[in-house]
């Protein structure tokens, strides 16, 4: 299973020059990590791999899709991807775990997967408040355990640590670590340099290389 790059392109609306200029890569299961300076094209890529941006040119592909719909479909996003942004995203009047049982039935999940996820996260007890009433790292949880419930096979995180303590990092850390499917593919955006060690494969956008 692998989602694949052949030759991308891409350029900001509006603007001249190329994030990507003929990006090609295969992310395999595990966990990939993009490391490399801000406005590097980090997050960039992620929304490439989700299919919310299009390629200038070149192709994105996943094997795995054919059932959901290619690269770029709603059916794709919504049934095959996790996606954790910087802004996190939670609906703001709905409970932690409505927010998470909504996304699992829009992947035709169970809403029951929530449970299971805010337990693992240490945030159980909070199913029932808002987004408002949990600290940064608890909605940073919240958040993670909405993009697992809906069992995707590509999990995106997008500075899934940013701005948190030890204590907040070493239960996502525990989480990514011991508790995803061996089948997923995950790719983390990051400039932190904790989750180094739960990476199967790096790309530098310092050096732009690959690394084993």
């Amino acid at each position: 299973m692998k989602v694949t790059f052949e030759s991308v392109a891409y350029r900001y609306p509006g603007g001249k020059n190329l994030v990507f200029e003929s990006f090609s890569k295969e992310f395999k299961k595990g966990i990939s990590l993009l490391k490399g300076y801000s406005g590097c094209g980090k997050s960039t890529l992620l929304r490439l791999a989700a299919g919310l941006l299009p390629p200038v040119s070149g192709a994105i592909q996943a094997d795995f899709s054919r059932l959901a719909g290619p690269v770029g479909s709603s059916a794709f996003l919504r049934k095959e991807v996790g996606f954790v942004f910087q802004q996190l995203n939670l609906l703001p009047l709905a409970s932690v775990r409505r927010n998470i049982a909504l996304a699992a039935q829009l992947a035709g999940q169970s809403p029951s997967q929530a449970l299971p996820w805010l337990e693992k996260l240490g945030i159980a007890e909070l199913a029932d408040s808002k987004p408002s009433q949990l600290s940064g790292g608890q909605q940073q949880r919240a958040a993670l355990a909405r993009a697992l419930a809906k069992h995707p096979r590509l999990l995106l995180l997008d500075e899934p640590t940013s701005g948190l303590d030890d204590a907040n990092t070493e239960i996502i850390k525990s989480v990514l670590q011991q508790d995803l499917p061996s089948d997923l593919i995950c790719i983390i955006a990051t400039h932190d340099a904790r989750l180094l060690g739960l990476s199967h494969d790096i790309i530098d956008f310092d050096t732009r290389l690959p690394l084993a």
